[in-house]
């Protein structure tokens, strides 16, 4: 294991100040938004704002991901072509459908990241379609790049025709076969959000509800949610021994002069550290 995917909270990417303040956020993965909470005549400079912010990197101690426009929109090559770059960890598709809309996007950032010589970046995609709910195995299981799936509830809701309610939310077949699903592919699964800012009781029961299906984490909107968030998806023992063994090794690599070092064969860097460090100190 090299990511925490308790918390995932989306930043609007055409707002500087929302940027800036991304800094000091403690989810464990940032995403920044080209979809849903920007205007279609505001996606280009939301573009380069999130390129910009890419290059103060090692000002946030989360994880950083872009949520690319759909599949369906066209727009996500252009999305690709300005946002990746040394800095980005992943990025998060929503509505994905099918595998071969993966393998188109998959085409276009190996052919970036040859160009500009990075390392493979993570795919999180989203489901938020009954086609999309269909196929969530063969998404889950696409490949290494694929760490974690999210489940995106309200366009789901919409794709079947169901009103969405805090007592019942609908599309319960849905939201229990995702994370079924990720488990079975050997990844993890991202709840979908709680949209009502001011019931913290009810995001906690929607938490725990949650966990109980096997969720590692959720979609956040606000970061009043994610102190809530945290608690309810408090680390398991798999988790806590990861981030031990992290800080160890970090450590010793570090007295060497090395930035960044291995785990179970997997690169970890400062960032990990951060995480780790953040994970036991919950834990304590």
């Amino acid at each position: 294991m090299t990511q925490l995917f308790r918390s995932l909270i989306f930043v609007p990417g055409n707002n500087p100040r929302f940027l800036e303040k991304a800094k000091k956020i403690q989810a464990d993965v940032i995403c920044f938004d080209l979809e849903d909470s920007v205007p279609d005549d505001e996606k280009t400079n939301a573009r380069k704002l999130i390129k910009n912010a890419l290059k103060s990197r090692s000002e946030y101690s989360s994880s950083i991901f872009v949520r690319t426009n759909s599949p369906s929109s066209g727009k996500v090559p252009s999305d690709l072509k300005e946002i990746i770059q040394k800095g980005i960890d992943g990025i998060v598709i929503p509505k994905v459908n099918n595998v071969a809309e993966l393998k188109k996007i998959q085409k276009i950032l190996s052919s970036l990241e040859k160009s500009k010589k990075l390392k493979p970046i993570q795919i999180i995609p989203s489901i938020e379609s009954a086609e999309g709910v269909v196929n969530s195995y063969p998404i889950a299981s696409f490949g290494n790049r694929v760490t974690a799936i999210i489940f995106g509830i309200f366009d789901l809701l919409n794709d079947l025709g169901v009103e969405y309610t805090k007592d019942s939310p609908g599309g319960k077949y849905s939201r229990y076969k995702i994370p079924v699903d990720a488990a079975a592919a050997g990844i993890s699964a991202i709840d979908g959000i709680w949209q009502d800012l001011k019931d913290l009781k009810g995001l906690q029961n929607d938490c725990n509800f949650g966990k109980s299906l096997g969720y590692s984490g959720k979609s956040v909107i606000h970061p009043d949610q994610i102190t809530t968030v945290h608690t309810s998806f408090y680390p398991n023992n798999t988790e806590i021994a990861w981030a031990e063994k992290v800080c160890k090794v970090y450590l010793e690599s570090k007295k060497k002069g090395k930035g960044a070092t291995t785990v179970d064969g997997k690169m970890i860097d400062e960032v990990h550290y951060k995480q780790a460090k953040a994970l036991l100190d919950i834990v304590k």
